[in-house]
C-alpha cells in the first residue's frame, strides 16, 4: 500500500461538494441520458446493477465526466462494484496509481455500507463518480443516516480499517446528506488529479 500522502483531515461535510451537479438519470444499458448540466450519459453493463450510467470518456482533461450505479446491498457485489470502478477510470486514462487507490477506496465505503448502513433485505447502494480534469469524486451513498465513526482498530482486528484507509489514500475525504427524495446518506472521498495554479 502507498505511504499516506500527508496529514488528513477530518472527515468532511464540505458544502462545496454539496452543491455539485445533480445525480444522474439511470437508464437501462444502450439509452442515452441527459443531465441538468448537459453532458450526454451512457450506460454500461454491471454485474448485479440496475445500471451505470457514464459519459463517454476520452481522457478527464477534455472535460467533466460522472457514473452511477447502484446495486443490492450484498457482499457479493463487492466485486462488480470494483470492477466498475476500476474500468470506468481506466477509460479516463488516469494515472494507474490513482486508479488503484480509488478502486481501493471506493470498495472500503460500499463495504462500510453494507456492513453499518443497508440492514434490510433489499436495500441498495448507490455509487457515484464523479471526475474533472482537477478532481476525482467516488461517492457511496446507503440508506442509514448514521453517520460513519472512524476508529482505530487493533493490527490484528479484520475489521475497522476502512476509514482509515480511505483516509490514506485520497486527499480528502467526508460524509453529505443524501439526495432529495432519498433517506439517509453519502460518504465520499476526493483525489486532486491536477493542482490549480
Amino acid at each position: 500500500m502507498p505511504a499516506p500522502r500527508g496529514p488528513r483531515r477530518e472527515p468532511s461535510s464540505s458544502p462545496a461538494h454539496g452543491d455539485r451537479a445533480p445525480g444522474h438519470e439511470t437508464r437501462a444499458p444502450g439509452q442515452g441520458a441527459r443531465p441538468a448540466d448537459g453532458r450526454t450519459l451512457h450506460a454500461l453493463p454491471v454485474p448485479g446493477g440496475t445500471a451505470v450510467s457514464g459519459d463517454t470518456p476520452a481522457s478527464p482533461a477534455h472535460g467533466a465526466h460522472g457514473l452511477r450505479t447502484t446495486v443490492p446491498a450484498h457482499p457479493s457485489r463487492v466485486p462488480a462494484v470494483r470492477a466498475a470502478v476500476a474500468e470506468y477510470l481506466t477509460r479516463l486514462r488516469l494515472p494507474a496509481e490513482r486508479v488503484e487507490d480509488a478502486v481501493l477506496a471506493a470498495g472500503e465505503l460500499f463495504t462500510n455500507a453494507l456492513r453499518h448502513g443497508s440492514p434490510d433485505r433489499g436495500d441498495t447502494i448507490t455509487v457515484g463518480i464523479e471526475c474533472d480534469p482537477r478532481e476525482l469524486r467516488v461517492s457511496v451513498a446507503d440508506r442509514s443516516s448514521a453517520l460513519p465513526v472512524a476508529r482505530t482498530a487493533a493490527g490484528a482486528e479484520e475489521s475497522g480499517h476502512g476509514l482509515a484507509i480511505v483516509a490514506a489514500l485520497s486527499d480528502e475525504w467526508g460524509v453529505e446528506p443524501a439526495d432529495p427524495g432519498t433517506t439517509g446518506k453519502k460518504v465520499w472521498f476526493s483525489m486532486v488529479l491536477q493542482k490549480v495554479p
